[in-house]
């Protein structure tokens, strides 16, 4: 009994010096503890609801991405690709209460939208929107976001690179990006990356893989253009998803000589494109080496705008963001080969 005592006392001493020599938790890994518990009363899910032309007909399909918080009465940040032509929009906080909301601005060429709450959750507040131009290369971020449906998974990476408007991608000329190596995923997208103060840096956008997964190379659209896009111009948002017609498309649709327009894929539910009347396509088709959905009105100018060349949408954009909340638009569209006038209005919120 003696033996197996002091053998006892000699292991329980083992332990207890074990654990006085037990190195304390990092002050990196806490800081990024504490930050983590900052931001995520701000950090939503959003599972979307829309509809898609197949070969197979109309098909129903799911969205899920991120968002954030912004302000008290209810507005969050996206990206556009998850929302800008959803018919049915949820966001869920941290605990589970989910609110639907509308999408109230929206730039695709920033793959920036904002959306109104129907209400506010108790015990949630607001991020704050960093000033972007101070953050530099080298500076550790975390992404707080839902990758593959996984609410509220934290990455923790490093600012990459910066890239201006129009560098990166020609389909969003608008965005400035930051790069980052912070893990992103599908579900990720919308989702805001914070400075180590818990501010809003970026919102995410979208990664570059060629085998599907994170590789680094994830790209953040950044505070500053968010903010101006959609808080002080706040973008138009139509509702409305398509593709810009060349002249020889042009030539097959039978569109009026000389001229070209704007093939509309999909109008979503409660849009003001929708209010106005415009109608998607029906029908999947590949004409030459392209697929497109053929059906949905052709859009032939805005405003007295004509529809194209490109120069012309973003013509078109920045009359919209001009007008005023309510303000009555028309727009002239090809429809089962006549010409036809459509009045519509801009949101009033």
């Amino acid at each position: 009994m003696t033996g197996r005592r002091s053998a006892w006392k000699a292991a329980a001493s083992l332990v207890f010096l074990a654990m006085a020599w037990a190195p304390p938790p990092s002050a990196e890994g806490q800081a990024l503890g504490e930050a983590f518990k900052k931001v995520t009363p701000s950090v939503v899910v959003i599972r979307a609801r829309g509809r898609e032309v197949t070969r197979g007909g109309e098909e129903r399909f799911t969205e899920t991405g991120s968002g954030v918080l912004i302000s008290a009465d209810g507005k969050v940040m996206t990206a556009a690709h998850v929302v800008h032509i959803m018919d049915e929009i949820n966001v869920e906080f941290l605990g589970g209460e989910t609110v639907t909301a509308k999408v109230i601005a929206s730039e695709p060429a920033a793959d920036l939208s904002l959306l109104q709450l129907d209400r506010i959750p108790a015990g949630v507040r607001p991020a704050k929107l960093a000033d972007s131009n101070t953050v530099s290369v080298g500076e550790q971020v975390i992404v707080v976001g839902a990758p593959y449906g996984l609410s509220y998974s934290m990455s923790v990476g490093w600012i990459s690179a910066r890239w201006a408007p129009n560098t990166v991608y020609k389909t969003m000329p608008l965005a400035e990006f930051f790069q980052t190596d912070a893990t992103i995923n599908t579900g990720n997208s919308g989702g805001p990356m914070f400075n180590m103060a818990g501010e809003v840096v970026g919102l995410v956008s979208h990664n570059i893989s060629k085998g599907g997964g994170s590789e680094g190379l994830g790209f953040v659209v950044t505070s500053n253009t968010a903010r101006q896009l959609l808080l002080d111009k706040r973008s138009f948002w139509s509702g409305l998803e398509g593709s810009l017609l060349t002249d020889g498309m042009a030539d097959l649709l039978n569109l009026p000589a000389g001229t070209t327009g704007y093939l509309v894929k999909t109008v979503a539910k409660d849009s003001p494109a929708e209010a106005a009347g415009l109608r998607g396509g029906s029908t999947f088709a590949t004409i030459g080496s392209e697929t497109i959905v053929l059906g949905g009105d052709i859009i032939l100018s805005v405003e007295g705008i004509p529809a194209g060349p490109v120069a012309n949408l973003v013509k078109i954009r920045n009359h919209m963001n001009t007008l005023k909340p309510g303000a009555p638009f028309k727009a002239t569209v090809l429809r089962a080969g006549r010409v036809i006038e459509l009045t519509g209005k801009t949101p009033t919120e």
